[in-house]
């Protein structure tokens, strides 16, 4: 019987090391990718289509197409049992949990943006992480452009043409770049708007930008910068933020509408879960890239964290979180897991670093190759030439060749194409005998019935039975999901055509938190139905305070 090899995750490390195990082993295994998306995003272009230089679409490629031989599930990782060497996924329209045997399990679930310790960041920084982030980039700037086009008020038009990116990193400076460029060509549009009216500033905690470039690089860049007119400030972190205000932590603020985060990575919810050892919020992983103590479990990629020598304990003595590195591992992991099965022995990672790229905008770069150190349009064209033979798929290639030719040729496109945040709160309609959900399904929100009757069953563990319940109009049902539960404990059905309100627990909890009378309500209802006390977010001391003065007056 060919070895199972089930890869968690289709960014550059799990996408690659499938591939290249795909390679290696042919078919003497049976290759599993799972992967929330059907299609692999290529990060480093992220900036262009927020600046609208390619299309989303030609961002990303199918895995599908890129994997060929390669078994690719379109699912949601639940939970890992080392133990039994098995995966629970979420899966399908119904989000039904599926168990997925494994020989050898690749984790390569790369990290997620966290900006919580900075009070009003989560609510009001957009992201650059996903394809879905970087097209709701390009539709703020765009709104923003329109608003202080027609805006009466001064103050209102200089938060609108304020645009911040918080990180002075390879992602930030591309990200301010690209934006820069699209505002600057779009201008002539918007002729209510001087160039002097719009101020696009970079905060970094760092006292440079490019930590990862010489500082002859870094220095050359800043000066470019800022000779388009992009503000950097320096050595100075974010204290908070809101709609209107970004405040530093020197106490400076700046009044503005725009914030972009290219910080914060932390690890998902799903990974701190898992009963390894972990380090600076990534998983320990020995030379050889196999986690210490689990059998045939691997892990590279931004999740792991890659000793490149014996005894490493120094920052630059682990592999950054780069894809140029997550390649190199991809190939190091399937040739070490190859002699593996043919009963070899695998080697340790080691790599250096062929250089690193990263472009200004305006046809401008900066690039450490070899050793050979470059800058301006030439850097801008290595880095270009570079991507376009980095991306995988020789149509993604060409279409965003394409692209960039059009794009130097035509004017820009402003068309505001919006995108539309899921919906956390909807109503839904169901026929009598309908099954709204099933045990052991995916909890999906907390329902409330507007009109209608629901029977509710589940098996009572001591006796064995089929227990029911009645709920009709006003009644709600899956409480359960505010304790974080992912999954259903009992079957929901329809006795009668049902009308339901459903609000996922992120809006639950939200509710909870700012509606006292919803939050009181819950709390005693938790604790009668459940036996568990139940807290959606401790109160601040202030909050506290207010909250007796309420009671006391």
């Amino acid at each position: 019987m060919s070895s199972r090899i089930l890869v968690l995750g289709g960014g550059f490390a799990g996408m690659f090391a499938a591939k290249e195990l795909r390679k290696r082993l042919g078919g003497r295994a049976h290759i599993e990718l799972v992967n929330e998306e059907n299609y692999f995003v290529f990060q480093p272009l992220l900036p262009e289509v927020a600046a609208g230089s390619i299309t989303a679409l030609h961002a990303v490629a199918p895995l599908r197409y890129l994997l060929k031989g390669v078994f690719v599930r379109k699912a949601v990782v639940d939970a890992i049992d080392f133990e039994r060497k098995v995966v629970t996924v979420f899966q399908g329209v119904q989000r039904r949990p599926t168990e997925i045997e494994y020989d050898h399990l690749i984790l390569a679930l790369g990290q997620k943006v966290d900006l919580s310790r900075m009070p009003g960041m989560p609510e009001h920084a957009l992201t650059m992480k996903t394809l879905e982030d970087a097209r709701r980039l390009r539709a703020h700037v765009i709104e923003r452009l329109e608003h202080a086009e027609i805006t009466n008020l001064p103050e209102v038009k200089k938060q609108a043409l304020t645009f911040t990116v918080v990180g002075g990193g390879f992602s930030g400076i591309e990200t301010v770049g690209e934006v820069k460029d699209l505002i600057d060509r779009s201008l002539r549009l918007y002729p209510n708007i001087r160039p002097s009216e719009v101020k696009v500033v970079v905060v970094e905690f760092l006292d440079r930008i490019l930590g990862e470039l010489p500082e002859e690089l870094a220095d050359y860049a800043a000066r470019k910068l800022k000779q388009r007119g992009i503000e950097l400030k320096l050595g100075v972190g974010v204290a908070s933020a809101t709609g209107t205000e970004l405040v530093l932590s020197n106490g400076e603020s700046i009044p503005t509408r725009t914030i972009v985060a290219t910080i914060g990575n932390a690890p998902s919810e799903l990974v701190q879960s898992f009963p390894i050892e972990m380090a600076h919020g990534k998983i320990v992983v020995d030379r050889e890239l196999r986690v210490p103590g689990q059998d045939g479990v691997w892990s590279l990629g931004d999740c792991a964290m890659i000793p490149m020598k014996d005894g490493a304990s120094e920052r630059g003595d682990f592999a950054p979180p780069t894809a140029q590195f997550a390649v190199r591992e991809a190939r190091q992991l399937a040739k070490n897991m190859a002699a593996v099965l043919s009963g070899g022995t695998p080697t340790p990672f080691e790599y250096t670093s062929k250089g690193a790229l990263a472009s200004l905008g305006a046809r401008k770069g900066v690039a450490d190759v070899m050793g050979v150190k470059l800058s301006g349009f030439l850097a801008w064209l290595l880095w270009r030439a570079y991507y376009v033979g980095f991306i995988p798929g020789v149509a993604t290639k060409l279409n965003v060749l394409t692209n960039w030719i059009l794009g130097a040729v035509t004017p820009p496109n402003v068309t505001q194409i919006a995108t539309r945040e899921p919906k956390g709160v909807r109503y839904v309609l169901y026929r009598a005998g309908d099954r709204i959900y099933e045990t052991g399904n995916r909890a999906d929100g907390l329902y409330t019935i507007v009109s209608g009757a629901v029977e509710i069953s589940k098996i009572d563990p001591e006796t064995g039975e089929t227990v029911t319940r009645r709920v009709e109009a006003g009644g709600h049902f899956g409480d359960r999901i505010v304790l974080g539960e992912t999954r259903r404990g009992a079957t929901a059905r329809a006795l009668e055509d049902t009308r339901v309100l459903v609000m996922a627990r992120d809006e639950v909890m939200k509710i909870a938190d700012g509606f006292e009378p919803f939050r009181e309500h819950f709390v005693s209802h938790i604790d009668e139905a459940f036996g568990v006390e139940w807290t959606p977010r401790p109160k601040t001391t202030d909050e506290q305070e207010a909250q007796d003065a309420r009671k006391s007056a």
